[in-house]
């Protein structure tokens, strides 16, 4: 199943031409570009880890800097989902104008819908992950299985706690 989440999702994968001519469009408007990657892609999850800082006051023609930044988190994170996302500020506030995937796994497992009848014919539906949400973060594309916390408790010289505690917090996963 091919996930389908942000512009372009419907179309096959885009190119780095395109991508780029898209990352100049973006920066044509005086959008601020930022790169994301996550390997929870629930539909929910509007809150994927930053690459880097985002970038602001770039001109049109300094798309390779967008690109250069896009290249390096796909390389690092092959096995993940990856996003640029782009924010217009023109009304006074972060309004996100555009997104698209720029890089996926391997397999995409996708979802499914869980429907849970309750009183009163209230009925509940629950997206649930075939990547296994009760998967640690890292672990559920092919990854290393260090979640962020973990790595940086492990970087910090801190203990084997950290990622029991990085690990728990990302189970379940319903809202």
């Amino acid at each position: 199943m091919r996930l389908t989440q942000g512009q372009f999702s419907f179309l096959p994968d885009l190119t780095d031409d395109q991508i780029e001519a898209q990352i100049k469009y973006a920066l044509s408007h005086g959008w601020s570009i930022m790169v994301e990657y996550t390997d929870d892609p629930h539909p929910r999850n509007g809150l994927w880890d930053m690459w880097s800082p985002p970038m602001f006051d770039l001109d049109e023609d300094e798309s390779d800097v967008v690109m250069r930044d896009v290249r390096a988190c796909r390389e690092a994170n092959s096995h993940l989902y990856v996003k640029v996302v782009a924010y217009d500020r023109s009304l006074g506030r972060q309004t996100s104008a555009m997104s698209f995937i720029v890089n996926r796994p391997e397999v995409e497992p996708g979802f499914r819908l869980e429907r849970q009848e309750t009183h009163d014919r209230v009925i509940r539906y629950t997206i649930l992950s075939y990547a296994g949400l009760s998967t640690p973060e890292g672990e559920r594309y092919g990854g290393e299985g260090l979640s962020a916390t973990s790595r940086d408790a492990e970087a910090a010289g801190g203990d084997s706690s950290a990622k029991d505690a990085a690990a728990s917090d990302n189970g379940g996963g319903e809202e």
